[in-house]
């Protein structure tokens, strides 16, 4: 008994160590990734943004090999810098006064076409977007 479950618990393991690392190519990150899909699930209750407002907004990441911008509702709502760190795109963003703050959005897919992040702590979100003009 304790060996069927010692070797179950090393097979869920090895599965679990088996996702895929993403590796973010800067260049593949260059250009204009308009948002499909916004979850809050640590929002109490849990939330997320209806299809329609994100029609009416339009929100999007610009990102350039110097900066990221979040567009919503037709202005910047957020800019800044950032940096790869594995998985993640550190973002550095300047806030009104000329303080900054800090915080990953951690890359769970990137493809040519679409990429999904999601942001942590109390506000954080999961994001899908698609690369559009």
């Amino acid at each position: 008994m304790f060996r069927n479950i010692l070797i179950i618990s090393l097979a869920l393991f090895l599965l679990a160590s088996c996702k895929q690392k993403i590796k973010l190519n800067p260049a593949q990150l260059y250009g204009k990734w308009n948002y499909i899909k916004v979850e809050n699930p640590n929002a109490h209750p849990p939330d997320s943004v209806k299809s329609e407002e994100l029609k009416i907004q339009k929100p999007y990441l610009l990102i350039s090999k110097d900066s990221l911008q979040l567009w919503w509702g037709g202005g910047i709502l957020s800019r800044g810098t950032y940096t790869l760190a594995g998985d993640s795109i550190v973002y550095k963003e300047i806030l009104p006064g000329g303080q900054t703050r800090v915080f990953p959005f951690i890359v769970s897919k990137l493809t040519a076409r679409d990429i999904v992040f999601e942001t942590t702590g109390e506000d954080g979100s999961f994001v899908t977007a698609v690369k559009g003009n």
